[in-house]
């Protein structure tokens, strides 16, 4: 057994631990408590600063590290998601799988330890699968309608049935449907009865954009130019549904406890009230949201009405970093610039970070130090004393200085 210990352990799973320890052995914890009745133990790592559970980025696209240019070029929402397809055919495979282990080591370096990956090309898969991070890589159906479904649909499919076979990391597979406005209809509920009929995770974006509301209601604005333009034929671009995004991911089958959704920016009461009777989760990406000035998520409101929350990072083709611990200052200036009264937001923020996001990918061994967990830590250098929730909040974006992933120990 290897034990660490450290001044101030935050467990998830109890209440901050004062001079405490956690003990390790094959991967997942075997104790957790004070550090004067630990076991006896092969070798032991004294921290200094704050320990946490390895931290859970719950929406990602680590495929898109090597797109951080993307960060700076200025270009508003419609534009810039428009680069996707011109660049994407021109990226070889080598060059994919270097982006994703770029965004796996950034991601280990800040503490984060698990992920919901948004996999685009199928070489992405490669990395992710024989990492040590944990969460699920979720593979992307994104521009295609109806029509061109009938001739991939079987090749897509392949490639998730081919990787669940082979995979045997902690990283599961899941289905990422893009989101409305590119995908047709019968194509969005093609994917959803594949989900459950292989009993795997859905992961669509949701309410992100202004755009994707007028999209969806009334079959307008720049999504429709988008695809009329680059010759997709969704039946949505028919004059809309004439409801939310969030009515229609469930018509389509989409929401449920075996999803969660990314970014709920355009989130009105009745669209929270649905989530939180689906049990469905939503990850909030602040920092991406101001980088395409899509607004700010209704962070005050999902806190004030019990939504299940996640963070998450975004890619950086519009996140500047991979830090989560990065997204729990901005996402404290929201609420309380939205009416939140501020008790007891950090520590609801640092549990958003790590078991809201486990609950969000469907798991119960990451996102707490408690016994018979996945042995993922994260270490901050930030105040021990006073509120740890608070230290970590303010703090702790930049700061890890050291991560377990899976029982094996990086100093940063």
């Amino acid at each position: 057994m290897h034990v660490y210990t450290a001044p101030v352990i935050v467990p998830i799973a109890g209440d901050p631990i004062r001079e405490g320890a956690v003990g390790v052995d094959g991967g997942q914890i075997a104790y957790v408590g004070p550090a004067a009745d630990a076991p006896d133990a092969e070798a032991t790592t004294a921290f200094e600063g704050v320990l946490t559970p390895g931290l859970i980025n719950a929406h990602t696209h680590l495929c898109y590290t090597a797109f951080d240019d993307m960060y700076g070029n200025e270009k508003e929402f419609f534009e810039w998601i428009q680069e996707f397809p011109r660049r994407n055919p021109g990226t070889a495979d080598d060059a994919w799988r270097a982006s994703v282990q770029a965004g796996i080591d950034q991601s280990l370096a800040a503490g984060v330890t698990a992920v919901a990956d948004i996999v685009t090309p199928e070489a992405a898969f490669d990395a992710l699968l024989t990492s040590d991070l944990a969460g699920v890589a979720y593979w992307e159906a994104c521009f295609i309608d109806d029509a061109a479904w009938e001739d991939r649909r079987k090749a897509w499919r392949e490639v998730v049935t081919e990787k669940r076979a082979i995979n045997n990391s902690d990283m599961a597979i899941g289905i990422s449907p893009h989101t409305l406005y590119t995908l047709g209809t019968g194509v969005a509920k093609g994917l959803a009865e594949l989900a459950r009929t292989l009993d795997i995770r859905l992961h669509p974006h949701l309410a992100e954009t202004t755009h994707e509301d007028m999209f969806v209601r009334r079959g307008a604005g720049p999504f429709a130019f988008m695809n009329r333009r680059g010759g997709l034929q969704l039946d949505l671009a028919d004059g809309g549904a004439g409801h939310s995004p969030a009515e229609q991911m469930d018509k389509v089958g989409w929401l449920g406890a075996d999803s969660h959704v990314a970014h709920g920016v355009h989130l009105d009461a009745d669209d929270r009230e649905r989530l939180r009777k689906k049990q469905t989760a939503v990850a909030l990406c602040a920092r991406s949201n101001v980088r395409l000035e899509a607004g700010d998520a209704p962070v005050a409101a999902l806190r004030a009405e019990g939504n299940l929350v996640a963070v998450g990072t975004d890619s950086r083709a519009s996140s500047p970093d991979l830090d989560v611990a990065a997204e729990l200052p901005a996402l404290r200036r929201i609420a309380l610039a939205q009416g939140d009264d501020g008790e007891g937001i950090n520590e609801w923020l640092v549990r958003a970070a790590t078991e809201g996001g486990a609950k969000a990918l469907g798991r119960s061994d990451i996102g707490a130090i408690k016994v018979g967990a996945r042995a993922d830590l994260a270490l901050f250098d930030v105040a021990t004393e006073g509120d740890p929730y608070a230290a970590l909040v303010k703090s702790a974006a930049g700061k890890c200085k050291a991560t377990v992933v899976k029982g094996k120990l990086i100093v940063h």
